[in-house]
């Protein structure tokens, strides 16, 4: 029990010198009169009040969801508190915080001058702890003022001071709110904002803090122990303070409650002797509290609170929408899928572990929306530290599946060539367009002295001369990656119109490098069609969505929905869509997208994909993708899609480049991106693709375009004569 200080003793001195004389004045009147002229003419006007007094707005946590708005990802707050209605609050636990703090709270006008009286003489003539003389009303008043955030903390701390003016004005304040609200109302926003101890503000909070229960299902016990908690929350506190003081407090509650008539003293003893009942739980604060067991939600968390910082409905600045995250009170369902999130999060980890320094991010996302369905990564999204010399696993908060900060991306190798393929289509090039595609390819963009380079210019080659070498149209170009045929596609339609396709469909240059680049040299940036810039999953599956809805690209969403603390939604849950494709160009693009996956176009093209254990997978449901592989498999990659869902994985290693993940991944990340697709749309109803149009087909046995080392033309069912073939040889 506290003594009081000298400080507080002539406080109370002092303002029971002015009460009491107030209290003779009323008992000398008849009636009522003078506490009736007193309310008007001195105590309160409630147009006057403080805004946070007759517009609430205490700080509230908001809570994150999975897409099915019922499982819980987190909450964010700096105060820990969610407001109820009262009829959401059991009636016992209204009647024991009216029995603990203010027995007479229905019966005087916001403040109890015959209490008050009592408490302050007591307190100066006893000597001993201090008794409290504020009404429910006074403390609320009392709460709202030291914790609106529209205050300054100077301001905010002098709603605390023992000052004769402080508590003059919280009676004039609580005398004005009784004007104009009725008793429930003010319960009810005293139960919201009370201080329970052990971090909850509210009772909301503080049900599930002890007893992890809704404040509706609180039993009587259970609320003659909260209710005894806010005269001394940490010394009450059974988790943080003393049990048995807890349990000596729930006691007199108890005790109060039957004195009131709230309940019988049967009724008081038999809670009495009930044991303490605790179920506490932690409320989850932030992306590093998601389950353990949920380490990919926690980078999808990190991904939505980002977007989150850059919209501007919530605010002007970086730190002003934080706060609204923080204590907003928002209700956020995000795109989260939990079954594509477990299953990503499965096959990341199939592919390399949490301790291999080598990484596979991965990323899910919605054609037609742009909604993330999923982000995963062989990583635990934690702060905790890592072994020596290990900078970002097994632990990281770093985002690696979307980029920023520090973290550039990777390069994704072949799955680039889409965005020439668009280009050329865009430019009116069809599908049959022919080439005959050599091992090496001299190109006009200057090289240096290395294996890539043919007398100064740069001469890439394709990686398996005797498959990928000789006519190809753009089905089998696409279908067997055939670097010089996209090198050469990419020549004639412009490499700055291949950059500027990728930009149109969300790739981000995030390396300085890269963005310079393509800023001041993109029509020399042979080698952008085979993916040399540095993406992440969450941009290429995005990319690659953008075809899948017909050329609708949608910015990346993490949301389904945001709803304020009023019930109101909030537009910024609204997919923002444009028009970035023909819906044909999406089309055709499409078309040869299906021979990488091991399917057939719509007009018999395909003979021969990299990733043909997809459509194995997909049990033939329509499927199409691209495979990547970077300069001496440094990065493998494989984005695949359908119109419902777009998946990209990259196996590379975050931290090392020179660390080259080797080809040999390749299977098993083709497998893992197949996997989500197939989860992804289980039980959804099968979608076909629309084929192309004519024009954007063309005839697939018009002559072939004349190549480097042909010197004839053919036609596509023409194979090369043997000195072709020889010749090609010599030059490969």
């Amino acid at each position: 029990m506290a003594t009081p200080t000298p400080l507080s003793r002539l406080f109370t001195v002092l303002l029971t010198g002015v009460l009491v004389g107030l209290v003779l004045a009323v008992v000398a009147l008849p009636g009522n009169l003078l506490l009736g002229l007193a309310t008007q003419a001195a105590l309160g006007n409630y147009a006057a009040l403080p805004d946070a007094l007759r517009t609430p707005a205490t700080p509230q946590r908001s809570y994150l969801y999975a897409n099915d708005g019922k499982t819980l990802i987190t909450t964010f707050y700096d105060v820990n508190r969610s407001d109820v209605t009262l009829a959401e609050i059991a009636p016992v636990m209204r009647q024991a915080i009216v029995a603990a703090e203010d027995r007479r709270f229905y019966e005087h006008g916001g403040v109890d001058l015959r209490g008050m009286l009592r408490a302050l003489v007591t307190n100066v003539t006893e000597g001993g702890t201090e008794q409290g003389g504020s009404t429910l009303t006074m403390q609320y008043v009392r709460n709202v003022l030291k914790t609106d955030p529209s205050r300054t903390a100077e301001e905010r701390a002098a709603a605390t001071e023992q000052t004769v003016g402080r508590k003059l004005q919280e009676v004039r304040y609580a005398n004005a709110l009784e004007q104009r609200l009725g008793k429930d109302e003010i319960l009810n926003r005293y139960l919201n904002i009370a201080y329970f101890g052990s971090g909850a503000y509210g009772i909301a909070a503080a049900s599930q803090r002890y007893f992890s229960t809704a404040p509706a299902e609180l039993t009587l016990a259970e609320s003659a122990l909260l209710a005894g908690l806010v005269q001394a929350p940490e010394a009450y506190s059974p988790i943080d303070g003393d049990a048995d003081a807890a349990l000596a407090r729930r006691a007199y509650v108890l005790d109060a409650m039957a004195e009131t008539g709230a309940i019988s003293a049967e009724q008081a003893a038999e809670a009495k002797a009930e044991p303490l009942g605790l179920h506490p739980s932690e409320q989850p604060n932030g992306c590093t509290a998601t389950a353990s067991e949920r380490d990919g939600w926690g980078f999808f968390c990190d991904y939505l609170r980002r977007w989150w910082l850059a919209q501007p409905e919530f605010g002007d600045t970086v730190a002003e929408r934080e706060q609204a995250l923080r204590g907003g009170g928002y209700t956020v369902v995000t795109s989260l899928d939990p079954q594509v999130q477990a299953t990503a999060q499965k096959q990341a980890t199939s592919v390399y572990g949490y301790d291999n320094p080598r990484a596979v991010p991965i990323a899910a996302v919605e054609p037609g929306t742009g909604r993330v369905l999923a982000m995963a990564v062989n990583r635990h999204y934690s702060l905790d530290d890592n072994p020596d010399g290990q900078v970002n696993y097994p632990n990281t908060v770093n985002p690696l599946i979307s980029g920023g900060g520090s973290v550039a991306g990777y390069q994704a190798g072949s799955t680039f060539k889409l965005f020439t393929m668009l280009a050329a289509l865009e430019s009116g090039r069809p599908l049959s367009t022919g080439f005959d595609a050599p091992s090496r390819l001299p190109t006009r963009y200057s090289a240096g002295t290395d294996d890539s380079s043919c007398g100064g210019k740069w001469c890439p080659a394709n990686a398996n001369p005797q498959w990928m070498d000789g006519y190809r149209m753009m089905w089998d170009g696409f279908g067997r990656s055939v670097n010089t045929y996209f090198v050469w596609l990419a020549e004639q339609v412009g490499p700055e119109k291949v950059v500027e396709m990728a930009q149109r469909l969300g790739i981000t240059f995030r390396a300085e490098s890269d963005a310079n680049f393509a800023e001041d040299n993109a029509a020399n940036w042979g080698a952008f069609t085979l993916g040399v810039a540095a993406t992440t999953p969450l941009d290429l599956a995005n990319a690659y969505a953008t075809v899948a809805a017909e050329g609708t690209y949608c910015a990346p969403l993490p949301v389904v929905s945001v709803t304020a603390p009023d019930g109101q939604p909030l537009p910024v849950g609204d997919p923002s869509c444009r028009q970035a494709l023909d819906p044909d160009v999406a089309r055709a693009a499409t078309d040869a997208a299906r021979c990488p996956v091991g399917q057939q176009s719509a007009f018999g093209q395909c003979n021969g994909g990299t990733a043909t254990a997809v459509n194995r997978i997909l049990d033939g449901r329509p499927v199409a993708g691209k495979t990547g592989s970077s300069e001496r498999a440094a990065t493998e990659t494989f984005v695949g899609f359908t119109p419902q869902v777009a998946v990209a994985g990259i196996a590379a290693n975050p931290d090392d480049p020179t660390d080259l993940v080797g080809s040999a991944v390749q299977a098993r990340v083709i497998d893992a991106v197949a996997q989500i697709i197939a989860t992804a749309v289980d039980g959804q109803p099968e979608q076909a693709f629309t084929a192309p149009s004519q024009t954007l087909v063309g005839d697939p046995r018009r002559p072939v375009e004349r190549g480097p080392f042909t010197d004839r033309r053919q036609t596509a069912d023409d194979p090369l004569s043997t000195f072709d073939r020889w010749l090609q040889g010599r030059r490969g």
